[in-house]
């Protein structure tokens, strides 16, 4: 069997550039230095640096065959998503919100974009509480003297999907998820391999890859490509860690070999750790140190794309004390490196994107609050360990049933938690009027303050089918116990961080999602949850494979192995089915450059109706780089308000040496009111996401887009 170290250096070295650039456009992007003469040499010095860290990793066990079968699913995710990509060009879901923010970086250099009130007909219009120069996910900042916009979410994703724009515009940007979304899937491959078999790596990934919620984000300018890339690279670099300091003779149980549930085969004695131990000392520490600070750096810089990563940096925290507790050598790097990147990506959040911190505190203080509590209870324990107090045998006997037995306990308490609970929040929540709209629109009893976090197990089913999470929940107990009974004897497993992290992940996710349950859009909250069963999966057929082998009968393990993963491809494949060509908003993208073509230097546009307000404002300012105001919810509903604002705006901004565009995308009502001429730029129709709230979405919607601009001049000559 050979070894490779190209596909793990491949993928950490993909994934810790992602944080590194990251990183570095949140420093640069604050100091108004984004531009492709900054952005490119540190790109490309930060690939170097990214390279260099991962060189002399652990090899994983493979030979030519798998890994050619790994890389070729891995092309193949990639060619269809690409191929497959969306065009959410208008701020209606995150992806747009992504989208747009990496457009105004790239265009402005700064993260936090500064308005000229000279632009917009000087500041006596932005005193005016008649108009606004914020839209949906870009707030705005400052004041009237100083105004700004700041986009929404953090940074990282406006950081790396800038570079698409500078490459090839709306589309370059707008295929870099499939190729991000593709290096995840290697990363996972790689993850497997080393953990379950080479075989199985393109196995998983392959079943990963036609899951409709990996596929969809996959499309769109989504943050979770990027999260999952940083995080499975980060597990994966925990695992080749542990591995290759049960490798060179850490801790090794004379009872218990290496092979546990799906490991691979051999021990602390085999040909290949006798060749690590034979080499320099210094060199082994070296590569450990190194690997630790990588997976320190992915798992904490994973807050540089999804602010909700303090979560799985919070679950690396009882690993990180068990082996301090152990006396292992890469807790102290692995620590430091979680807690810097934890810092500097929240250092990021805290300056360039504190209002949307602000809208989530909800959410986020709890996280905080959990941080602390797993940290005093980590600390805690570690302070009892070193001064000698252990749990008790008896305890320690019975604790591996126990883990399993509460494993599946609350494995069927999520599954069962529509029966007897519905779970709910505040109804005056901007997510719960929404909700109410939806059950509305959909004949539903309206109950909008309903988030339907208890289905979420069924939100699961709908795209892995029920068979394979009971093979899951399973699998999972057996793995958990097996590994507390290696724990116990003083051992960590290679896979131990990544089972912690992923498992624990899983069980947050299911108690509380956290997110509108739209669907598809809401099911972006399973991309952690997802992968796992699929591994759980992958980890049952292959223990069938080489366990399950009566004498006569050898096509038995092997046929039972078949049976488990079709329990999974074929609901995976029937979900996805629907979805396997359709483009989301394709043609939006022809629509916003048609408008900007319509636009000149010296126009100022003001939206006047909805549409317009909350999906163009932005368009206009950041793909267009024309100034931009729209006109506030109330004066839209009065026509004569609205009449007597567009007179004074137009009265300013001609005196400032402007030319007043008005831009209208609900109908020319606004326009009509006001006496404006409407000028039709477009008028198309494109399919945007099914909205379900309690069933898997089956296709796409129609949705109208429709634009008509008019200047204020010609209707007052």
């Amino acid at each position: 069997m050979r070894t490779s170290r190209l596909l793990p250096a491949l993928a950490l070295g993909a994934a810790l550039w992602v944080v590194l650039i990251s990183a570095a456009g949140a420093l640069l992007s604050g100091l108004g230095w984004w531009t492709p003469d900054a952005a490119w040499p540190v790109a490309v010095a930060l690939v170097a640096v990214s390279m260099w860290c991962v060189r002399g990793i652990p090899a994983v066990r493979t030979s030519a065959a798998p890994a050619a079968a790994l890389l070729v699913v891995v092309a193949a995710f990639t060619v269809w998503a690409g191929a497959t990509h969306s065009e959410q060009v208008f701020v209606r879901r995150d992806a747009a919100s992504n989208f747009q923010a990496a457009v105004s970086l790239a265009q402005t250099g700064h993260r936090v974009v500064s308005i000229d009130p000279a632009d917009v007909g000087g500041q006596s219009v932005l005193d005016d509480d008649a108009v606004t120069w914020g839209s949906p996910a870009f707030y705005a900042v400052g004041s009237s003297e100083s105004p700004s916009v700041q986009p929404q979410f953090v940074i990282g994703p406006a950081v790396v999907y800038s570079f698409g724009w500078w490459l090839g515009g709306g589309v370059g940007a707008m295929l870099l998820p499939a190729l991000v979304m593709g290096l995840s899937l290697l990363a996972l491959g790689v993850l497997v391999m080393r953990v379950v078999g080479p075989w199985w790596g393109a196995v998983a990934t392959g079943l990963t890859g036609v899951l409709f919620p990996v596929l969809h984000t996959a499309r769109a300018t989504y943050s979770e490509p990027l999260a999952v890339l940083t995080l499975v690279g980060g597990l994966l670099a925990l695992t080749l860690m542990v591995g290759r300091e049960r490798d060179e003779g850490a801790a090794p149980s004379p009872a218990v070999g290496d092979r546990g549930v799906g490991a691979r085969g051999g021990g602390a004695q085999d040909a290949a750790a006798q060749d690590a131990a034979a080499q320099d000392a210094a060199a082994q520490d070296a590569v450990l140190v190194r690997l630790a600070a990588v997976a320190g750096v992915l798992v904490g810089g994973t807050g540089f794309v999804r602010v909700d990563a303090l979560r799985e940096a919070v679950l690396l925290l009882p690993a990180l004390a068990l082996g301090a507790a152990l006396g292992r050598h890469w807790v102290r790097p692995l620590a430091l490196a979680l807690g810097a990147s934890l810092t500097a990506a929240a250092a990021a959040a805290l300056v360039l994107s504190y209002r949307y911190l602000g809208d989530i505190a909800r959410s986020l203080v709890p996280l905080v609050a959990l941080a602390a509590l797993v940290s005093a209870l980590c600390w805690g324990a570690l302070v009892l360990w070193r001064r000698g107090r252990r749990l008790p045998d008896r305890v320690l006997a019975r604790l591996p049933n126990t883990v399993a037995a509460l494993t599946v306990l609350v494995g069927v308490y999520l599954a069962g938690r529509p029966l007897w609970q519905v779970t709910r929040q505040d109804p005056n929540d901007p997510g719960a009027l929404y909700v109410a709209g939806m059950q509305r629109r959909s004949g539903l009893t309206v109950d909008g303050g309903r988030t339907y976090a208890e289905d979420t197990v069924h939100w699961l089913s709908w795209y892995v089918g029920p068979i394979a999470l009971v093979v899951a929940l399973v699998v999972l107990a057996v793995a958990l116990r097996h590994t507390t009974r290696r724990v116990s004897a003083g051992e960590v497993p290679a896979w131990l961080p990544a089972l912690v992290v992923a498992s624990g992940s899983t069980l947050l996710t299911l108690l509380r999602p956290g997110i509108t349950p739209d669907h598809p859009w809401a099911d972006r909250r399973l991309l952690v949850v997802l992968p796992l069963v699929v591994v759980l999966v992958v980890v049952a057929a292959a223990w069938l494979t080489a366990r399950v082998r009566p004498h006569e009968r050898p096509w038995l393990g092997k046929g039972l192995a078949g049976l488990v993963v079709l329990s999974l491809a074929v609901p995976a494949v029937l979900a996805t089915w629907p979805h396997r060509s359709e483009r989301i908003e394709r043609g939006s993208l022809g629509v916003a450059e048609a408008v900007c073509v319509e636009l000149h230097p010296g126009d100022m546009v003001l939206m006047v109706d909805s549409r317009a307000a909350n999906e163009w404002s932005q368009v206009v300012r950041g793909m267009c780089a024309i100034p931009t105001l729209a006109v506030v919810t109330r004066v839209r509903k009065d026509p004569v308000a609205l009449a007597a604002l567009v007179e004074r705006v137009d009265a300013a901004v001609t005196t400032a040496g402007g030319r007043l565009v008005l831009l209208a995308a609900d109908s020319t009502e606004a326009l009509d009111g006001l006496g404006v001429p409407a000028q039709p730029i477009a008028d198309i129709i494109v399919r945007e996401d099914q909205h379900a709230l309690e069933a898997p979405p089956r296709g796409t919607d129609r949705l109208p887009t429709r634009v008509w601009l008019g200047r204020a001049r010609e209707a007052n000559g």
